[in-house]
């Protein structure tokens, strides 16, 4: 009643410090509670690794990693790779005006040549 009545109010001269006090023992509480959980957790990392190592398998960014490589790989000789895998010089070459029919008829066998160039 006596705030209302615009009388102030007493401040504990050491509330402040207990406050600060307070706030360090929250905060060492959170590092122990970080620190316990890191722990715990690099502990199961290890039984993960054991098993792992155990039975053969692999962590999935291994999996991921080894995946991504086999698409790069498959995609070697691939018509349909992305566009900034194809090598310098390939297709870009605007001097060269053999048309499609001359490549492939240089690869064909004598006398199949020979009937094509007949007609």
């Amino acid at each position: 009643m006596g705030k209302m009545l615009g009388e102030k109010e007493e401040k504990d001269p050491d509330a402040e410090k207990k406050e600060e006090e307070r706030q360090e023992a929250l905060r060492q509480q959170e590092e122990e509670r970080k620190a316990k959980y890191a722990k715990m957790e690099a502990e199961r990392e290890s039984v993960r690794q054991g098993i792992r190592d155990k039975y053969g398998i692999k962590k999935k960014e291994e999996k991921e990693a080894e995946a991504q490589a086999a698409m790069e790989q498959a995609s070697e000789g691939s018509l349909t790779r992305p566009k900034k895998a194809v090598p310098t010089g390939c297709g870009d070459d605007e001097d060269d005006e053999e048309s499609i029919v001359d490549t492939v008829m240089r690869f064909l066998p004598g006398p199949l040549a020979d009937m094509f160039n007949k007609k």
